[in-house]
C-alpha cells in the first residue's frame, strides 16, 4: 500500500524543525544583539555546530542566555531528527524484509495464480488488467531496480531472475499456476519459457508474445495456447479506426473490468439451478431477472454461438458471455449459484 499523506508529512518534521531552529537563532541574535543578518546566521551556525569559533562581538547577558537556550533546543531537535530519520530507514528495510518473507511463505501455499515473464510494456499492461480482477500475479524479470521500485501491491509478487531457467519458474509456483503470460522481447526466449512451463505443468494455460509469424508457429509447436503479436494487433486496430471508427469507439465503451459502468463478462454454468437446466434462454428470462444480455455462448464441446436466438438451450457446463453493469452481472452470478431457485 502507498504511504498516506500523513506519513509523508510526518517524514518532513525533522527538516522543518531544523529549519525552525535556524530561523529562531537568526531572529534571536538580530533582536537581542542587533547583529546583521549575516552575523546572526554566522552565530547561529557556530552555536548549533558547537565548533567554538570566536563570537562576532562580546555577547550581552541576554545574548548569553539566548545562546544557552538555542544550544539546548538544537540538541533536542537534532537528536529527534537523527532518531526519526534512522527509524524511518530501519522501518523501511524491515518492511521490505518482512514483505519478502510473507510473500515467500504465501507462495508455498499459492495456487491458481498467473505467472508473467517480463515486466516491459506488455507485461505491465497484462499485470494491470489482472490486478483489476483481484488476480494474484507473480512477475519474473531480470531487472532488479525495476522490480524493487514496484513491490507495493499485495496481489503482485516479484521475482528477480531469468524466466528461461526452470528453477526460477518453479520458484514462481509454475506447477500450481493457472496461467502463464510470457512477454519477453526475444521470441527464442519465449519459446524456451513455453517449453519449460509446459513440461512442468501440462494443464497450464499459456499465452505468449511473438514478433513474427514463423515464431508463432514454433510457439504453437512448443505448447502455447494463444499467441499475441502486438504489432499485428496494433496495425489491425489502426485500420479499423479508419474503416469502422464508430464501431471501435462503441467497443471502447465495453470493459472486462468491474470498475467500469458496462462490462463484458463470462459466467460458467457448472452448478446451475435445476430450474435452469436444459431450458431455453427465453424461458430462463435472465434479462428480466437481472437485466443482463446474453451475447454469446460457449458450449461444453467448445463451440461458440454468437448472438444466440431465444430458443437456444442452456446446458450445464456451458459458458455464457453477458453484457451488463457490475451489479447486474453480480446478481446473475448469485442466481446461477442459487440451488434453491
Amino acid at each position: 500500500m502507498k504511504e498516506t499523506t500523513f506519513k509523508k508529512v510526518q517524514k518532513r518534521y525533522p527538516f522543518l524543525l531544523i529549519l525552525f531552529v535556524f530561523v529562531f537563532g537568526v531572529t534571536g541574535y538580530k533582536i537581542i544583539e542587533d547583529f546583521s543578518f549575516f552575523d546572526s546566521l554566522y552565530m547561529t551556525v557556530i552555536t548549533l555546530s558547537t565548533v567554538g569559533f570566536r563570537e562576532v562581538k562580546q555577547l550581552s547577558d541576554g545574548g548569553k542566555i539566548f545562546t544557552i537556550i538555542l544550544i539546548f533546543t538544537s540538541l533536542g531537535v537534532f537528536a529527534y531528527a537523527i532518531s526519526s530519520l534512522t527509524g524511518s530507514f530501519i522501518e523501511g528495510q524491515l518492511n521490505k524484509l518482512l514483505r519478502g518473507y510473507i510473500k515467500k511463505s504465501d507462495m508455498k501455499k499459492m495456487k491458481d495464480h498467473v505467472v508473467i515473464c517480463g515486466y516491459g510494456r506488455n507485461g505491465l499492461q497484462a499485470a494491470n488488467e489482472l490486478l483489476a480482477h483481484q488476480t494474484i500475479c507473480v512477475v519474473i524479470d531480470s531487472n532488479k531496480e525495476e522490480i524493487e521500485s514496484l513491490q507495493e501491491n499485495e496481489n503482485l509478487i516479484f521475482i528477480v531472475g531469468d524466466a528461461t531457467d526452470d528453477e526460477v519458474l518453479i520458484k514462481a509456483g509454475i506447477e500450481k499456476a493457472r496461467a502463464l503470460i510470457t512477454t519477453l522481447p526475444l521470441d527464442t526466449d519465449n519459446v524456451f519459457v513455453v517449453l519449460s512451463a509446459r513440461e512442468l505443468n501440462p494443464s497450464l494455460s499459456i499465452i505468449s508474445r511473438a514478433s513474427n509469424e514463423s515464431s508463432e508457429k514454433k510457439l504453437h509447436m512448443a505448447g502455447v495456447n494463444n499467441v499475441v503479436m502486438p504489432e499485428k494487433v496494433g496495425g489491425a486496430y489502426m485500420a479499423k479506426l479508419v474503416a469502422r471508427p464508430d464501431v471501435v469507439e462503441f467497443l471502447g465503451h465495453l470493459s472486462i473490468q468491474s470498475v467500469d459502468p458496462t462490462n463484458l463478462d463470462e459466467i460458467f454454468c457448472d452448478n446451475m439451478p435445476e430450474a435452469f437446466c436444459d431450458q431455453t434462454i427465453d424461458k430462463i428470462e435472465i434479462r428480466k431477472k437481472c437485466g443482463v444480455n446474453i451475447i454469446g455462448i460457449k458450449t461444453s464441446d467448445g463451440q461458440f454461438v454468437l448472438n444466440p436466438p431465444p430458443d437456444t438451450v442452456v446446458q450445464p457446463n456451458t459458458k455464457l458471455f453477458v453484457l451488463g453493469t457490475p451489479e447486474q452481472i453480480s446478481k446473475l452470478r448469485d442466481i446461477m449459484r442459487d440451488t434453491n431457485h
